[in-house]
């Protein structure tokens, strides 16, 4: 497993995870991953917070990319939050509804042959609500997917100390199911 903080280097089939101190960071590190996708003709699928989206769509317009041009040919931006209602039942994740969620979208993607990239923050709303058992799920469904489909997976985490053992357990499961970590360590106080 690859740590680190500079620009990530992204096979087809990584699942890389980024814990970021701030805002910034976040929009910096995730349109960065994206752009790439979006100048070579690949794909690149966002399923983030409005707040959030909004930000990679301002930083990759500075970056000179036409996002309504860039939207007719394979960026697509989803809401997580409506997202995951259609997947989560009773504060677990439904393998099933996860699946009818996302995987249509990574089978379009990959008819086309070109390069896939995904920045989800799913996991992290979870996290945020105490639904740590589930952000790990969603977690593995994602690896499930990664087996099916080619693509490559950018999951983003705030950088915030653990406050108890059971989430320094977790952060750990959280490390195992990516390919790659980087940005700050989210290490206890």
């Amino acid at each position: 497993m690859a740590t680190g903080t500079g620009v990530l280097d992204v096979g087809r089939r990584d699942h890389i995870v980024l814990f970021y101190r701030d805002e910034q960071e976040l929009t910096e590190r995730v349109s960065e991953y994206l752009l790439p996708a979006i100048q070579d003709g690949g794909v690149a699928i966002v399923v983030a917070t409005p707040e959030h989206r909004r930000s990679f769509e301002r930083y990759l317009a500075d970056a000179g990319v036409d996002v309504a041009a860039a939207g007719a040919r394979g960026y697509l931006a989803l809401d997580a939050s409506e997202t995951m209602r259609g997947f989560m039942v009773a504060d677990r994740p439904d393998p099933a509804g996860f699946w009818q969620a996302i995987s249509p979208m990574l089978r379009q993607a990959a008819k086309a042959g070109r390069p896939v990239r995904v920045f989800g923050e799913m996991v992290s709303l979870l996290w945020d609500a105490g639904l740590i058992d589930a952000a790990i799920e969603v977690e593995a469904m994602w690896n499930e997917l990664g087996a099916q489909y080619q693509f490559s997976l950018l999951c983003a985490y705030p950088a915030q100390p653990a406050v108890c053992a059971h989430q320094l357990d977790a952060l750990t499961e959280v490390c195992r199911a990516h390919t790659q970590v980087t940005g700050v360590s989210p290490e206890a106080d």
